[in-house]
């Protein structure tokens, strides 16, 4: 972005905010209703305190030209990086976070209109110079509002992940990996290294994956199945498939997928039994409870 110079008129932008930056503040404020003033997100006296040091940072950019990329801005662009990362957090939509700056155009030009009433090209000049940089504030803050917005979705994502895919100890030396919901590549990853470190931190030989959550079974899911088994085996412990169900049995047999190596149960519990039968442990029903 090229550099855009100040007015030659002393009273340009700048000026003008040293000499009605109160008025502005509190005809800003008032501007800013309903959806975009948010007192249920946002308490007045934040609100003020955020409107008067964006009018203080501004004040400071415009002494260094129009340029909203120069570091005569820094401070302007950190201020709006910080309002937007925490109005994702407060609920704010992105619309609401950029209303925000726009709300603040109509209390400038009243002013610009009333200093400069008396000359029509200074007021065009100075007007567009205003439209320029709020649009340009604007349009920044919407883009760190996106930006903050997906980190979040990101981080809220990862940990859907690691809550989706919890490792149980069923008995000593047996585990348990219910897996719930669709199997990609992404979450794959996930199953195997948590499956692979609980196997080590607790010295298991038996894992059992489960799938009575899974809805469908095709060829990409056995695949990443079948990848699963193989790690949990490179680490010492057989592995067992449970949950599968009739119409997932179909399925797999139809698109000609090849589990022969691989043992599977209907059910967690004849997993579980057929685990314990691997350890060597068995029970004796106590007659006296029956």
């Amino acid at each position: 972005m090229d550099t855009i110079p100040m007015s030659k008129n002393s009273a340009g932008l700048v000026g003008l905010l040293n000499k009605y930056e109160d008025v502005i503040l509190t005809d800003w404020i008032k501007e800013m209703k309903g959806s975009v003033r948010r007192s249920d997100l946002l308490t007045d006296s934040d609100l003020r305190a955020q409107c008067s040091e964006l009018l203080r940072a501004m004040k400071e950019g415009l002494k260094g030209g129009l340029d909203f990329q120069s570091s005569a801005w820094d401070r302007t662009r950190e201020l709006l990086k910080d309002i937007s990362s925490s109005r994702v957090q407060q609920g704010f939509s992105s619309s609401e976070t950029a209303l925000f700056v726009f709300s603040m155009k109509r209390p400038l030009f009243a002013q610009l209109r009333q200093e400069f009433k008396n000359d029509a090209s200074a007021l065009a000049d100075e007007m567009w110079s205003a439209t320029e940089l709020l649009d340009t504030m604007g349009l920044y803050t919407t883009e760190v509002y996106q930006k903050s917005r997906e980190e979040v979705i990101r981080r809220q994502q990862e940990e859907l992940l690691e809550l989706s895919t919890p490792v149980v100890k069923l008995w000593d030396g047996v585990l348990a990996l219910p897996i719930i919901g669709t199997l990609d590549s992404a979450r794959t990853q996930v199953v195997m290294e948590s499956l692979l470190q609980a196997i080590v931190q607790t010295n298991s030989r038996v894992a059992i994956v489960d799938i009575t959550g899974v809805p469908t079974v095709d060829t990409i899911v056995a695949q990443h199945l079948l990848k699963t088994v193989t790690a949990a085996r490179l680490m010492g412990a057989d592995c067992i498939i449970s949950g599968v169900r009739p119409q997932i049995a179909q399925t797999i047999v139809h698109l000609g997928i090849n589990l022969l190596d691989v043992t599977t149960k209907a059910t967690l519990s004849a997993a579980f039994a057929l685990a314990l039968q691997k350890l060597g442990v068995s029970f004796v029903r106590d007659a006296s409870k029956s």
